[in-house]
C-alpha cells in the first residue's frame, strides 16, 4: 500500500516513519509513505500558498492552484487511481469500518488543510472524501491524517507482530475491547481476575466476551444498539448486568 500526504509540514508527518506499526510497515516494505509540500508549487519566491478570504473575515485560506498542481505531481508519481481524502470536521466520521475499507485498497492521498481552510473549489474538483476524527477543530489536518494512517497501517497483513491484535481491537466486531492484565499478579491491592490464571482457554474466551459486552453496554450503548447479538452473547450480557446489579444495586438499562 502507498499513502501520499499533501502537507505544509512534511517533516512532521514523516515522523511516522520512525515509530510504531507505521515504521515497521515501512521498514518491511508493506507500506510506502510519501509527503508533498504545496509550497514547492507556489507561483511566488516566498512559497506562499494562502491568501485573504473573499467576502472578508479572519484568517487566511489555502489557495487552490498550488494544491491542484501538487496533486497532479502525486498522481503522476503513483500512476494509479486512488481516493483523495481531506480530514475535516465537516466530514463523515472516521471509524474502524472506514479504516478496514481503506486497508483493502491500494492506497490513498491525504490533503491536509491549514489556516481557515482550503478554497472550496479545490475541494469540489479534487476531493473524493472528507473524514472527521471527532467533533473538534484542530489547527490543521496533519494530526487527523496521522491517525488515519496509523489506523489503516495496523490492519495491513504482517504489520502487527501478531495478527490477532488487530482482530481483537475495539470496534472490530462492533464492541469495545475487553480489559487486559499482565504481571505482577497483584497491584495497588487489586488482583488479576482468577479466570485468567487457570489456563482454561474456553472459559477465558467467554469471560473476555462478557467483559467486552459489558464495557460496551456501560460506555457506548449506541454501539450495542447497532449490534445483532447471538443468544449466547445475550446470555453473557444478562449475566454481566446481573453481576453489576449485585455490586451496585439494580441496573437501569436495556440492550434490546
Amino acid at each position: 500500500m502507498r499513502i501520499d500526504v499533501v502537507t505544509l509540514f512534511p517533516e512532521w508527518v514523516s515522523q511516522l516513519e520512525q515509530f510504531g506499526v507505521v515504521g515497521r510497515g515501512l521498514r518491511e516494505s508493506r507500506l510506502e509513505l510519501a509527503c508533498w509540500n504545496p509550497r514547492e508549487a507556489a507561483d511566488n519566491a516566498s512559497g506562499r500558498v494562502d491568501d485573504r478570504p473573499y467576502g472578508g473575515g479572519p484568517g487566511m485560506v489555502m489557495q487552490a492552484p498550488p494544491l491542484a498542481a501538487t496533486l497532479e505531481r502525486v498522481r503522476a508519481a503513483r500512476n494509479d487511481s486512488v481516493p483523495v481524502i481531506m480530514p475535516s470536521p465537516q466530514g463523515a466520521p472516521f471509524d474502524q469500518a472506514r479504516a478496514q475499507q481503506l486497508a483493502e485498497g491500494s492506497g490513498f492521498v491525504l490533503v491536509c488543510g491549514r489556516y481557515e481552510g482550503i478554497d472550496q473549489r479545490f475541494v469540489d474538483a479534487y476531493v473524493d472524501m472528507e473524514l472527521s476524527v471527532g467533533d473538534v477543530v484542530l489547527s490543521g489536518g496533519e494530526l487527523p491524517a496521522m491517525m488515519i494512517i496509523d489506523a489503516v497501517a495496523r490492519l495491513l497483513s504482517g504489520v502487527l507482530g501478531d495478527s490477532r491484535s488487530a482482530t481483537q481491537d475495539s470496534f472490530m466486531n462492533g464492541l469495545l475491547d475487553h480489559p487486559h492484565y499482565t504481571r505482577p499478579p497483584t497491584f495497588a491491592g487489586r488482583d488479576v481476575p482468577e479466570v485468567l490464571l487457570g489456563g482454561d482457554h474456553a472459559r477465558i474466551a467467554r469471560w473476555r466476551e462478557k467483559q467486552a459486552l459489558g464495557a460496551t453496554w456501560r460506555r457506548r450503548p449506541d454501539l450495542l444498539a447497532r449490534c445483532t447479538l447471538s443468544d449466547e452473547q445475550k446470555a453473557l450480557l444478562e449475566a454481566y448486568i446481573a453481576e453489576q446489579a449485585d455490586v451496585s444495586g439494580p441496573a437501569d438499562g436495556s440492550y434490546d
